[in-house]
């Protein structure tokens, strides 16, 4: 059987995945959703310490989409998939997104080598197809409010899956720890996911930060990519910034640009170490705008206060590089300073984070706060 560990030693990394886009299976409802305390429901304005958005509020000619799509509509792929919903430029999205376990994974007792369909990670709630998007332009996704849809998360170590094991790629002669399923319940209250030890022994609680482990468009060239794999079409970004507040960016590269998010984490420790955060269903509230003749070759995420570039690349140097040269460009561009000052410049105030070393493509976060951009002398 295909497992997540087959298919993360096997994929190739450039090529085409010649696999269905969109899963024909059993009929789900989401569950109720659950507001705990950092994680709004209505702006993220209201809650203290959350990002300033671009979008102070909507536009009052915006168009809403209630969608919640069927278990059958879920698709698994990056490109390759009929678009299930057609908006204009300006529309606010509301929608739900099932988690990375495709539903099936509801105690401690589910592994998902047994209960979960092989190649059904992190289904996609989409495509949207975006009228009047073309290559070379831009998709602007502000995440308005992200909340759990479920009273619990999950979380999982596979075999040959996460940082610190064994696979083709790092060789190890050393036997596979065995697969282990964790439920994390939340505590509303206290705004806190809250899990227990495999023998029972220890408890711990982590605070609730969501944001969607995936959002991307179609790739360029009619390419089909897993739902595991992140690049320049966003996709598995895995990024703690995708959260209510920020505002991500998304070049366009093929008509339409299919625009899909999933893969609802409830919390992630940087590097995503175990392969797996909190995973849970998601309640998302979106607002798509278009910026036409806007290329965006990187993954971009902003808000009033910060820049931030995603990169994704292996080894871990080039995800880095990726993501370093394109703020110093953005730098080099905003204030007009050669390459080298930008350069410089960058080097002394960026925060570089890494979000994920489990994908087949690692992702490393590159963020600037705007208030230290330099002046011009006088």
């Amino acid at each position: 059987m295909t497992t997540r560990r087959t298919f993360l030693v096997n994929a190739p990394l450039g090529a085409a995945a010649l696999v269905a886009a969109c899963r024909n299976g059993q009929s789900s409802t989401p569950d109720q959703s659950v507001t705990l305390a950092g994680t709004p429901a209505a702006t993220p304005a209201s809650v203290a310490g959350a990002p300033r958005p671009l979008i102070a509020s909507l536009p009052a000619n915006a168009v809403t989409l209630q969608w919640t799509p069927t278990h059958e509509e879920l698709c698994y792929t990056f490109g390759g998939a009929a678009p299930r919903q057609r908006i204009k430029p300006g529309t606010r999205i509301v929608s739900w997104t099932e988690d990375c376990f495709d539903g099936s994974v509801k105690t401690a007792a589910d592994l998902p080598s047994k209960v979960m369909t092989p190649g059904h990670d992190n289904p996609q709630s989409g495509p949207f197809y975006i009228e009047g998007a073309e290559p070379g332009d831009t998709v602007a996704v502000h995440i308005r409010a992200l909340t759990p849809a479920r009273t619990y998360g999950v979380s999982n170590f596979s075999p040959g899956f996460g940082a610190l094991v064994s696979n083709d790629q790092t060789a190890m002669l050393a036997p596979d720890m065995p697969e282990t399923t964790w439920r994390y319940d939340l505590d509303s209250a206290r705004g806190v996911a809250k899990s227990t030890s495999a023998d029972g022994k220890h408890t711990w609680a982590v605070p609730v930060a969501p944001f969607l482990g995936c959002l991307g468009v179609a790739p360029a060239g009619g390419e089909v990519r897993s739902t595991i794999v992140p690049g320049n079409f966003g996709g598995n970004m895995d990024c703690p910034e995708a959260r209510a507040g920020n505002t991500v960016f998304l070049g366009v590269n093929m008509p339409g640009a299919l625009l899909s998010f999933g893969d609802g984490h409830y919390a992630m420790g940087d590097g995503e170490i175990m392969g797996a955060a909190i995973e849970g269903a998601m309640n998302v509230d979106v607002y798509v705008e278009l910026l036409k003749k806007v290329a965006t070759p990187v993954p971009r995420i902003e808000n009033a206060d910060e820049i931030m570039f995603v990169g994704s690349g292996r080894p871990l140097e080039d995800a880095a590089r990726v993501a370093f040269r394109s703020m110093v460009e953005w730098v080099e561009h905003a204030t007009g300073m050669s390459t080298l000052d930008a350069y410089q410049f960058v080097s002394q105030n960026a925060k570089a984070p890494i979000i994920q070393l489990v994908d087949p493509q690692y992702t490393v976060l590159v963020k600037l706060e705007k208030s230290r951009l330099p002046t011009k002398a006088s």
